[in-house]
């Protein structure tokens, strides 16, 4: 009699169980824009230094003229005007001196201090006064007043307590025009601008009655800290979308129009200066030298009329 192998067990028929399909999440935006904002040659450097120190100012009468350098404390104020310095010199300078203590809330620079810019051993013809650092308590800071003041040239150091009058040491009752600033240049750092900070309402002198007619320009430092793009490449900071954002919205907090804002880095820790953060800090100078210039010609042009 034959034995008989029993047959295995059939395999249990699988399941179906429905998935859901792996949908991977969209790619971040990218912070580039497809083309640049703003048309900006980067080989110019030494064609903007030349054009500098060749500088001829509106009025023969005027040997130098006066630029007014102010902002919000720790956005680089003095770095700025160190940044012009070494970009002519060729090194790393710090005429200006810098306060390079982290959170400190007080403003470094206590009087109005010119500055005086040379290329080799020729003195350039504008002047920096660097004035004392926006602060949140505004009887701690610059006032408004105090702007508009040191602007038509009624010089003084600046009293952190009161707005000052002809009775102070320093005041000048009627000042020339050799005495006046003919540009008021902010410099707010962009990491700040998406702040609501009242130090930039303090700096919309657009409302008062006798700032009118005074030409304002912004820089806006520290691009490099505001935007991984343009850290990882200078290069590219008119074709980053951050730093497009930012200058519109400085725009709209300060009443400057986009044409008179300029993005730059300043020297900070490098040794050696590079001709990208040069070409950026050249052209802005440029143009404040512009500026600043044509009202130069505009005044003499007034005080020529009235004397007629």
């Amino acid at each position: 009699m034959g034995s008989s192998k029993s047959s295995p067990a059939p395999a249990p028929a699988p399941v179906y169980t429905p998935t859901r399909s792996y949908t991977p999440p969209p790619p971040p935006p990218n912070p580039e824009l497809d083309k640049p904002f703003r048309k900006f040659n980067w080989n110019q450097k030494e064609a903007l230094k030349k054009k500098l120190e060749d500088f001829t100012l509106g009025n023969p009468d005027v040997k130098k003229i006066n630029i007014l350098v102010a902002g919000q404390i720790g956005a680089g104020k003095s770095s700025f005007i160190n940044s012009i310095d070494s970009a002519f010199q060729g090194r790393i300078t710090s005429r200006a001196l810098v306060n390079s203590s982290d959170g400190d809330s007080r403003s470094f620079t206590q009087d109005l201090k010119g500055f005086t810019i040379k290329s080799g051993k020729k003195s350039l013809p504008f002047v920096f006064n660097d004035i004392m650092g926006l602060e949140p308590d505004q009887l701690t800071g610059s006032h408004i007043e105090d702007l508009i003041s040191a602007m038509f040239g009624k010089g003084y150091k600046f009293n952190q307590k009161q707005t000052p009058t002809y009775k102070d040491q320093h005041y000048t009752c009627d000042p020339i025009l050799s005495d006046q600033a003919f540009c008021l240049v902010y410099i707010i750092a962009a990491e700040t601008v998406q702040f609501t900070d009242e130090r930039l309402n303090k700096l919309k002198l657009t409302e008062n009655e006798r700032a009118k007619g005074i030409p304002q320009v912004v820089i806006m430092t520290k691009v490099d800290e505001a935007c991984p793009l343009v850290k990882n490449d200078l290069g590219k900071i008119y074709t980053s979308k951050k730093i497009k954002e930012k200058m519109e919205l400085c725009s709209t907090k300060t009443g400057v129009p986009m044409t008179n804002i300029f993005p730059v880095k300043n020297y900070h820790e490098e040794i050696d200066t590079e001709d990208d953060i040069d070409v950026l800090i050249l052209k802005a100078l440029e143009q404040i030298v512009q500026i600043a210039n044509v009202r130069l010609k505009d005044s003499t042009d007034k005080n020529e009329s009235a004397v007629k």
